[in-house]
């Protein structure tokens, strides 16, 4: 026999249709893993025990006695079971009498705890309120978004529809024809635009993104500890955030590889990256390589460098390296037969993709000294820096960023978290901008980068860029940066179906995403996330229900005289001090 491909277990509702009229019954069955059923039927006329049941594929059969007087009359059940295990439909036979039979599940089978107890919440309930948190919402994949505010971003601002077809944007317009069988989705009038980009983060890492026991680590890459399970990657989606460069931490001059992601929320690591997106490199520059906050444990020497100079010196010392080691992989390729290349250097191997223009450099920085210094060295080793990251005073040297062909990903208007950022300005990315450098707005948060939209929209106020411009700083020009603007940050026939829809003005305080697609597929919606909570505060409340008094009334929070702990009336919660300022634990303010 087939083995079984549904689970019958649980209590059903069956209506056996009969000369008569109809009868309810309601069927208790037990399934075993090898397909076996037990159980009994019960109705108005007695229970009886069920026998041989089994189920093999989707077909349920089994059978029932009933004694009347002298007589023994055996009925044979044989059902076929529909909609996800929660129907089925057949017939019930007593000798050459065959009648109609339908039901339903009414309940699952209970499980019990050691003690033999029914758990609170049976396997398949819990079961079922998971699923909603894992994966999209729906996939689609091919549907039309109507009377919609469109911010192409590349370039004019319409009313109008996008429409998608198998993931990707196939056209936009004000008057645009589609075919009747997609779906329709009604913006209500509110703002679509390009999903967002962030440049910087350190969300959806497994353990530690710092491989701090080394000065040069190019060889290892985040790649290998991506999280897929991380929360962050959901409420990223909630934000509109779509696309997210991941970096090694900034305790190396030379770090680890970057990961390129897709918020493909329920998908497997490599599910998760963006594929054909350039491979990049983190650098650092400044108070973290050198350590200026830290110091090692007892018995540890303080690890090289110490020094701004001293974390030039490693980067240079790691390109001449590197140098010599891409030559002697050239000599040996032009050599002799038989010649052997030199023996594969892993750290190695990655700045040499540097040097041949495979790799994107992605520097963290502060200082306009440290800046130029960086840049200086890349041109001696000719590479160029791809993207400054923090680069907090970029408005010192943004003629020379420019003329380098360096893009800069930095922060709204984030100031004085550590020495170093004590010259940052609101104004820095709007004047970077004026001067002709590609800028971006990051989050290094994975609070920040769920409102991307509103540190961008403070450029406007700060240095007076228009909405088009101050859109493109967590859209198009990140993605310009990363390497992927072919494929998204920008609404245009050809691109991928990365999608934000708000309900007002994306750079609105007062505006809310409403729903963010990826590939074309529903991945956060405001609506679902509601019962999605819901079903997961139900399961809460019955996993650990309040406790009850003795009379059966709810038991009183005898606290409820003090002082409301999360009050901020409450003097007990006003430090006594005021709060110091970040330190090197905290968001690395920014690694």
């Amino acid at each position: 026999a087939a083995p079984p491909s549904v689970n019958i277990s649980g209590t059903w509702a069956l209506e056996l249709t009969t000369p008569r009229g109809a009868r309810d019954l309601t069927a208790e069955l037990d399934m075993k893993d090898d397909g076996k059923v037990s159980g009994e039927v019960s109705g108005e006329r007695g229970t009886q025990a069920v026998e041989d049941g089994r189920v093999a594929s989707d077909k349920l059969t089994f059978k029932t006695q009933r004694t009347m007087g002298s007589r023994t009359f055996e009925a044979t059940y044989s059902l076929t079971v529909e909609d996800d295990a929660e129907s089925l439909a057949g017939t019930m036979s007593v000798g050459p009498r065959s009648m109609d039979v339908t039901g339903n599940r009414t309940a699952t089978a209970s499980a019990t705890n050691d003690d033999g107890k029914a758990p609170a919440v049976s396997d398949d309930e819990f079961d079922h309120a998971m699923s909603l948190y894992r994966g999209p919402v729906r996939r689609i994949g091919s549907f039309a978004i109507t009377n919609a505010k469109v911010y192409t971003v590349s370039g004019a601002t319409l009313d109008g529809t996008v429409v998608v077809r198998d993931g990707k944007i196939v056209a936009v317009g004000t008057d645009i024809k589609f075919p009747t069988e997609f779906e329709v989705i009604d913006a209500g009038g509110g703002s679509l635009i390009p999903g967002i980009i962030d440049a910087h983060s350190h969300i959806a890492i497994d353990g530690a993104g710092n491989e701090s026991t080394l000065v040069v680590t190019s060889m290892v890459s985040i790649q290998d500890v991506i999280d897929p399970r991380d929360i962050s990657i959901y409420r990223a989606l909630a934000g509109g955030v779509t696309t997210v460069n991941v970096l090694h931490g900034s305790s190396n001059p030379i770090g680890g590889g970057n990961a390129v992601i897709k918020l493909r929320w329920g998908s497997d690591a490599d599910g998760l990256r963006f594929q054909g997106a350039p491979a990049g490199i983190k650098f650092a520059l400044g108070e973290n390589p050198k350590r200026s906050r830290g110091n090692p444990p007892p018995g540890v020497p303080p690890r090289y460098p110490a020094t701004r100079m001293g974390v030039m010196d490693v980067i240079r010392q790691a390109f001449s390296e590197a140098r010599e080691y891409q030559n002697a992989r050239q000599q040996a390729a032009k050599g002799p037969k038989g010649t052997l290349p030199p023996r594969p250097d892993f750290k190695l191997d990655r700045l040499a993709e540097i040097l041949d223009g495979e790799r994107l450099v992605h520097a963290h920085c502060y200082r306009a000294d440290e800046i130029l210094q960086l840049l200086q060295l890349a041109e001696e080793f000719e590479f160029r820096i791809t993207t400054l990251q923090h680069v907090l005073e970029g408005y010192k040297v943004a003629d020379e960023i420019a003329a380098h062909g360096a893009g800069a990903s930095t922060f709204s208007d984030w100031w004085g978290y550590k020495v170093e950022a004590y010259d940052a300005i609101p104004h820095n990315a709007a004047l970077m901008t004026h001067r002709g450098v590609l800028v971006s707005i990051n989050s290094d948060s994975d609070e920040e980068m769920r409102h991307l939209n509103q540190e961008a929209a403070k450029t406007m106020k700060w240095g007076g860029l228009d909405e088009n411009e101050a859109l493109r700083l967590v859209t198009l020009n990140p993605a310009i940066q990363l390497g992927i603007d072919d494929r998204v940050g920008s609404i245009e026939v050809g691109k991928d179906a990365d999608l934000t829809l708000y309900d007002g003005h994306p750079l609105s305080v007062y505006s809310v995403v409403q729903k963010t697609f990826v590939d074309g597929d529903l991945y956060f919606d405001r609506e679902a996330d509601r019962v999605r909570q819901a079903a997961i505060d139900d399961l809460k409340a019955k996993l650990a229900p309040k406790k009850d008094t003795e009379d059966g009334e709810e038991a009183e929070d005898k606290t409820n005289e003090e002082a409301d702990p999360d009050d901020p009336a409450n003097e007990n919660n006003m430090p006594d001090t005021e709060p110091p300022p970040p330190s090197s634990t905290q968001p690395e303010a920014k690694s």
